[in-house]
Parts: C-alpha cells; structure tokens; sequence
C-alpha cells in the first residue's frame, strides 16, 4: 500500500526562512521553517494527501521512527536523549508524581529512548556532540590559559575524569562561571578555530549561556553533504547551523542542558549523561550496490537508505525492514506499483518487503532497520 503524505513545517524560531522551501521546492511561508515531520508522531503527524485525516489515524499503532527535514540558521539547546531503561523509569516516577505531560517542568513524555541520526545536505552543517579528550580542549585553551578567569576551567580539567565535575560546575553556574563565560567569549575575538567559531555563534544568540563554555568540552563537527552522525543514548549534542534529513526513534523525552530559555533539570541531565571521551559519531553507510547507501544504527528503531540519481536511472530494488516513509529531494522518480514521487513528494509504504525505484532523482527512504 501507498499513501501520499504531507506536512507543514514547523515554525520554531531557530528555523530558516528559505531553506526547506529552497530544498523541496515549495513556497516559503515567510515565517522561520525549522523542521518538516513525515510520521505519525503526534505532536505534528503527516496528512494524508486529498483527504481529511492524519496518519495517525491510518497506523493505529504508529511507526517507530520520526523521519525530518531540519533547517537550523541558529544554534539548539544542547540536549541528550535517555535509554529505554531511563525512560520507562521516569516516566513512571513522574507520573507517580502528578507531574502533567504538558507541563514545562516535565522531563520524560513517554516511555521511549530516542536516538537521532542527521544526514548532511548543506555544505557545512555544524553540530556539537559529545565530549572530547580533556587533552584535546586544554590544547584549544593553552593561548588564553594564562586569564585568571580561565584558569579556573584549565584547573579543574584534570582528565577525563573530570568531565562529570566540571560539567556539573558549568551548568549549575558555579562561582566564577560568569566570569568565565565572559572571558572566552572576547578571547573567542582573537583566537581562531573550530571550537572558538562555535563559542562566537553561542555568544551571539544566547549570551551568558553556561552552555558558550561547556561547548569547549565538546566535538565541533562540520559534516559535509553526505556525512552522518549518529547520536545514541546519553549523547550531549546541539545542531548549530546548516539543512539535514533527520531520523530518529519517535519520541518526545529530551533533556536539555544549556542553550535554551526552557527547563534544565541538572539532576537528572547528570543521570542521563555519558560522560566518556568518544571520537565524533559518524556513521558509515553501507553500500549493497553503488549508488545505494544504508545507514542502519545500533538500534532496530530505524534505518535511512538514500538512493542517489545514478542508481535511479540504473533501477534499484531497496530491502525494507518494516513500514517505510520516502521523500523525493531532486527530480523525479517512480516506485514500483506506486506513485511517481516528483521532487518535495513523500509517501508512506507498507506490506512491503522491497521497494522498487526508477527514475532521474534522490530518494530518501526510511524504515525500520532490515
């Protein structure tokens, strides 16, 4: 089965003007367009196109997966996603607590983990993730270690060790944190590279964050069109700028630490955390044939295959695992028993083990992994 879907973006206020209209080819509102879901997640399910209902109301139980087109032209909240373990858990305390799903102090909205993966199409798209060797940022701070305001950061940065403690200091704005955020930022004026860019685009749209300094301790990544990150469980991490195709497990449990007027529970941010030093999550794809790149995470949740416009002229034939979700990005091109998909159309497919494809365009595919 085959059923067209839709949606209208979302007008978070870090969103881009143009950049999602640009891509899909749609008309843009003139309000910022942040992200476009293609799911049933029901904070924004699709519509189903020509008629009067969501699909949400067609797959009862929903899909397992939220697929995204994101435009970010300002910096997220930095953010980590708990494991499936810590969500049922929390979710179950605070209910147990009268906590209201709806209200703002509420951390756990459903009993789901949540890992993202977010493919590049912009040339760069910018992202924190994860904390870094503690070597490696006393390397970034050794031209300005010599402020008295910073010095207290180098200090503290003993090892690796130590990133739960001086996590737990910045983001709790201890004493001498204000001053700290102050002196990296104009020492961001005068000292060149990655991490320093990102401090100046923090220090812009969220000045006095604790989150400017706390991203010193993180990965700058710039991905390149085509470039994955992966983003598991426990994972600090804030998109900074740039146009991706976004897949996650669908679910609403975020917690927040810094770049945000929203709730930060500290607590439960430090319960959450993953704290070690890891190399930045790319995500290699697989190639089952040249042309066909699948991308399948460490989880069941999902997997996004991108079928680039040479395999479609050629034909392919795509495994699914499950219930699909495709979007057509540039030309044009016809599934198998299906509709032609022209560029900016989506589908949702089911009771489908193998998907077929022909035409002259790019396809985005997502389902649960084969």
């Amino acid at each position: 089965m085959f059923v067209e879907i839709a949606n209208t973006p979302r007008d978070y206020a870090w969103g881009s003007t143009t950049a999602i209209a640009e891509l899909l080819g749609t008309v843009p509102s003139g309000r910022p367009e942040a992200e476009l879901w293609l799911g049933t997640h029901p904070g924004s399910p699709s519509r189903i196109v020509g008629e009067d209902r969501t699909l949400l109301d067609l797959v009862d139980e929903g899909l397992p997966f939220l697929l995204k087109v994101l435009a970010a032209a300002a910096p997220l909240s930095l953010q980590a996603h708990p494991t499936r373990a810590q969500a049922q858990e929390g979710f179950a305390r605070e209910n147990a607590a009268g906590v209201p799903l709806d209200a703002p102090t509420r951390n756990y909205k459903d009993t789901s983990h949540k890992p993202e993966l977010i493919y590049a199409l912009s040339d760069p798209f910018r992202a924190l993730s994860g904390f870094r060797p503690v070597a490696e940022t006393r390397e970034v701070l050794a031209p300005v270690a010599d402020d008295p305001r910073i010095a207290p950061l180098v200090e503290r940065l003993t090892g690796d060790g130590a990133l739960r403690e001086v996590f737990g200091w910045l983001i709790s704005r201890g004493e001498g944190v204000e001053d700290l955020v102050d002196a990296v930022v104009e020492a961001s004026a005068t000292v060149d590279g990655p991490s320093w860019q990102t401090v100046r685009t923090l220090a812009e749209h969220y000045p006095g964050d604790p989150g400017i300094a706390i991203s010193l301790l993180l990965h700058t990544v710039e991905l390149r069109p085509g470039e994955v990150l992966y983003l598991p469980a426990g994972n600090i991490h804030a998109y900074l700028e740039g146009l991706g195709i976004e897949l996650m497990a669908s679910s609403d449990n975020v917690l927040r630490g810094g770049l945000t007027p929203k709730h930060v529970d500290v607590p439960e941010l430090l319960s959450v955390l993953d704290f070690r030093p890891l190399p930045a999550p790319y995500l290699a794809p697989e190639e089952p044939e040249p042309g066909v790149r699948v991308f399948r995470p460490d989880v069941p949740d999902f997997q996004l295959i991108v079928v680039s416009r040479e395999s479609a002229r050629r034909g392919v034939e795509l495994r699914l695992g499950g219930p699909a979700v495709a979007l057509c990005t540039e030309g044009a091109v016809a599934l198998e028993d299906g509709p032609e998909l022209e560029r900016g159309a989506a589908v949702y497919v089911s009771d489908q083990a193998w998907l077929g494809v022909r035409g002259d365009g790019i396809l985005f595919v997502a389902s649960t992994a084969a």
